[in-house]
């Protein structure tokens, strides 16, 4: 008799203790899975990112998983969300609607069925609702395509559960922000180690939130500005010029990394000095508040201009 072939689908794997249990749980039903992660500048799981959280998982359970970077059409969606923003810069519907309309794209292409993730009903404020839910899949062009395993008992059945592909019975139902239900079902699952159950973005936290709005006010909106936007004390002067301060010795060496020919460096001789940065530089008075923060910051106590190294792409 010939096997039956699995239903493929694509799940929508961060890394986190919720996605990987999505994933655990259709593997059980002995679903085809393939994982997709998309990688952003505003994630905060851990250190390595959730790039790497993804890629774990994927070769933990040997399923194959792409990686989509968000890049500059995700920078504008961020700029102009048509559903607003959260309590800070988190176009969290918006952002939903661009990773499921990316999903779609690829689940086309590799001929999946349908697409599942770790959501939980109720957990986020914004975009986990109900009918958040039903705006997402809308205009995403997937309406009862989307499972979502850990809270589907509490939401109307899907078109892969109504055609028999997956096992309702054997779906969950959590809801809320309570992560205890998850916690005690890795446990079960022998799944450990895994990075912040909630999950993380920065455009959630309001310090970084004024940083990216003051950032997109000026016209500073690439990916490498706002990269930048995670390391150092940042300065805006009256002219538009930008200074960032290294706060340490490892965020000296990333801001070395983003010195390019337009930019003026500076740090003090002979001392714990920090790294500093100028950007959108507009003469000598920039290049003096920027010397005095350099100064003000390191561990010098009397200093003159002579002691401070500047540079710039000419190496002045």
């Amino acid at each position: 008799m010939e096997k039956k072939k699995k239903i493929k689908a694509v799940g929508l794997l961060s890394g986190g203790l919720d996605s990987t249990l999505a994933v655990k749980l259709m593997i059980d039903q002995s679903i085809d899975v393939t994982v997709l992660n998309f990688y952003s500048p505003f994630c905060t799981c851990t250190r390595q990112g959730c790039r790497h959280e993804a890629k774990k998982v994927a070769e933990f359970y040997d399923l194959p998983i792409k990686i989509i970077p968000t890049g500059v059409e995700y920078i504008q969606m961020i700029k102009n969300p048509k559903h607003g923003y959260g309590r800070n810069m988190n176009p969290c519907i918006d952002c939903r609607i661009f990773m499921f309309k990316k999903a779609k794209k690829y689940m086309e292409k590799i001929g999946a069925k349908f697409i599942f993730t770790g959501e939980v009903l109720g957990q986020r404020p914004m975009s986990q609702h109900k009918k958040a839910l039903k705006i997402i899949e809308k205009e995403a062009g997937l309406e009862n395509m989307v499972v979502r395993p850990l809270s589907s008992k509490l939401l109307q059945p899907t078109i892969p559960e109504e055609r028999q592909w997956i096992d309702r019975e054997e779906l969950l139902n959590i809801q809320g922000r309570r992560r205890l239900p998850q916690m005690e079902l890795a446990d079960a699952y022998g799944i450990k180690d895994y990075p912040c159950p909630a999950g993380g973005c920065r455009l959630t936290d309001p310090q970084f939130s004024k940083r990216i709005k003051e950032s997109f006010e000026n016209g500073e909106d690439t990916i490498k500005d706002i990269q930048l936007l995670k390391y150092g004390r940042h300065f805006r002067l009256d002219s538009g010029a930008k200074i960032v301060v290294g706060r340490n010795e490892e965020e000296n060496k990333i801001l070395l990394r983003f010195f390019n020919e337009n930019d003026v460096l500076l740090e003090v001789k002979n001392y714990g000095s920090p790294i500093v940065l100028l950007r959108k530089n507009k003469g000598e008075d920039d290049i003096k508040k920027a010397a005095d923060l350099c100064f003000r910051y390191s561990d010098a106590d009397d200093i003159n201009e002579t002691d401070i190294r500047i540079e710039n792409g000419d190496n002045i």
